[in-house]
């Protein structure tokens, strides 16, 4: 199925919103998660990671076409976006508005393709699988070899990807820690999936799998995820500036919503709606609320970087 547009959708709060009706117990494992995470972020007002810590990964390439059967190379490509983008050492971060460049943040957190199997054999951290289905939507069935998807790795010791043909305009989405552990993860569309190969433009930079791990990690997207573009919704997190709504492809410094001027939306957060090009930043409390989490939810998963 082809992307018909050049706008980014995340699905993310979509599929959150389908959970929490067929598992109601998510909506107050999320809600003791933020009480959980509050803690932490009150006991360390800076709540940050000291040393780098390492995030295990599997990749599940899932293909009808052969096209859809992603390089090696692609993939490391990803890897290594990833591993900028969440320690500030991408380049374009020097284009974030010197208003907010002390907001910067490295986040200390790295990712890694996982070198052993469930059951203990060497791996290179990615499944190939063939699939019937031409193009998966948000009902979580590439997450299950039943529905033509293949089965997770243990969620709670490595941090899942399924790249897979996702349908019409969604690029990717994730689950927030809390939820059912058999659909715990993150899935892109194999067209936004890192720097090369299938990744098209203005999705090519890799920063959709950015966006998504920041949910993953309980990051809510920049302007809020209430029901409907209002100033009143909030992503918990105190350095980034109030916004009315999501900012799309490439919007200019200062783009003004809910009389935050002079300096306006932070777009070019990860968690924003911009084209790839145009994000390039998480701040220092985003980092901390990321931060939290690997301490709280999801400890199982992360090991101190050698």
């Amino acid at each position: 199925m082809a992307q018909n547009t050049k706008l980014r959708h995340c699905g993310t709060m979509e599929v959150y919103n389908k959970q929490v009706e067929t598992f109601p117990e998510y909506r107050r494992a999320q809600a003791d998660i933020e009480d959980e995470i509050g803690l932490l972020l009150e006991r360390k007002r800076t709540f940050r990671l000291d040393t780098p810590v390492t995030i295990m990964v599997v990749v599940h390439v899932l293909y009808n076409t052969a096209e859809e059967n992603i390089s090696d190379e692609q993939i490391h490509s990803q890897l290594e976006v990833l591993n900028k983008d969440f320690r500030s050492r991408n380049e374009d971060v020097s284009t974030v508005p010197e208003v907010w460049k002390n907001s910067v943040a490295d986040t200390n957190i790295e990712f890694r393709l996982a070198s052993s199997d469930p059951s203990g054999q060497p791996s290179l951290g990615i499944t190939r699988t063939e699939t019937t289905v031409a193009g998966f939507g948000t009902d979580n069935t590439m997450k299950a070899s039943t529905t033509g998807g293949i089965d997770p790795w243990p969620t709670d010791r490595v941090l899942n990807i399924w790249v897979c043909s996702l349908g019409e305009t969604l690029l990717g989405y994730a689950q927030f820690p809390g939820g059912p552990p058999e659909t715990d993860g993150v899935v892109i569309d194999y067209r936004a999936f890192g720097t090369t190969g299938t990744a098209r433009a203005p999705f090519n930079l890799g920063r959709t799998t950015t966006h998504e791990i920041g949910h993953y990690l309980n990051l809510s997207h920049i302007f809020g995820d209430g029901r409907g573009n209002s100033c009143a919704d909030t992503d918990y997190v105190e350095d980034t500036p109030n916004q009315l709504g999501p900012n799309y492809q490439k919007p200019t410094f200062p783009s003004i919503s809910c009389n935050n001027a002079p300096h306006g939306d932070m777009f070019m957060n990860y968690m924003d709606y911009v084209d790839d090009d145009c994000m390039c930043m998480f701040t220092e409390g985003q980092a901390a609320r990321m931060n939290a989490t690997i301490f709280g939810p999801r400890a199982s998963l992360f090991q101190i970087s050698s």
